[in-house]
């Protein structure tokens, strides 16, 4: 029978422990129009998320047209316009996919479209020495478990809202969440490796968040609505991660045609 020791179970728990601990949660940024009615959600694990929706409203709500996300003032001061550029960019395409999959989107303002307004509030850097030493381990150690050193994951925060044609607030979101060291966020040398890779899970949230309970997943709108944010399969991206060991944002999602200047602090 197979034995383990004491040390190596108190390390186990410990990682397991850190892993499921949730995100604390954010500060509010001023960039949502309204944060009146926000409730915590409590069945996340790891993220910290709040949100509040008109659920009549959201009925009403067909056609919406999604604003290119911005970063709010202080929200990467660690990070070059070249990096956040990229979380910015996969933010726009993974909050396109979802929304697809239930309202008709447009890819230009219409007097009867909702608008979808996005922010990164905060885009925490991840380790690369960390990452690197981590994808070396995942080499010599595979499966779908990976292990990050602690201090070395990164993470992201971002704010949504769905605004109806008059311009009042239908639904809102404030996220949160950070990379693990136990689980698969796989580690990256890019300095936005974990942020880019949570901006997915945002677009999950955002579309959950945003339409009303009794909405069905639709077909892909063909042409598809989202093809300006970047194809919705990077293949290059799998196989990059699959010969290294590495999350590599420049081939797992979109590029933005042009930079995205901080957000200033004036609400719509």
């Amino acid at each position: 029978m197979s034995r383990m020791f004491p040390g190596a179970v108190s390390t186990a728990c410990l990682a397991l422990c850190t892993a499921a601990c949730a995100t604390a949660p954010e500060p509010t940024s001023g960039f949502l129009s309204s944060y009146e009615g926000l409730a915590a959600r409590s069945d996340t694990v790891r993220a910290s998320v709040r949100q509040r929706r008109d659920e009549q409203a959201a009925r009403a709500v067909e056609k919406v047209h999604i604003e290119r996300a911005v970063l709010t003032p202080d929200a990467a001061p660690a990070l070059r316009a070249e990096d956040w550029s990229l979380v910015l960019g996969e933010m726009d395409r993974q909050v396109c996919y979802e929304l697809s999959e239930r309202f008709t989107v447009l890819d230009a303002p219409a007097p009867d479209a909702a608008r979808v307004r996005l922010a990164a509030t905060r885009i925490s850097p991840t380790g690369q020495a960390g990452s690197a030493a981590s994808a070396v381990a995942s080499y010599f150690i595979p499966g779908p478990i990976g292990l990050r050193a602690p201090g070395t994951t990164g993470g992201l925060a971002a704010e949504a809202e769905l605004l109806d044609p008059d311009g009042r607030q239908v639904a809102a979101i404030v996220w949160a969440r950070n990379a693990t060291v136990v689980g698969t966020d796989d580690p990256s040398l890019s300095r936005v490796g974990d942020a880019h890779q949570l901006a997915e899970v945002f677009g999950d949230m955002v579309g959950d968040a945003f339409a009303p309970a009794d909405r069905k997943p639709r077909p892909i709108a063909q042409p598809d609505p989202c093809s300006r944010f970047g194809p919705r399969v990077r293949p290059e991206g799998f196989v990059v991660r699959a010969v290294t060991g590495l999350y590599q944002p420049e081939v797992s999602g979109g590029r933005r045609q042009e930079e995205t200047a901080p957000a200033d602090s004036d609400r719509p």
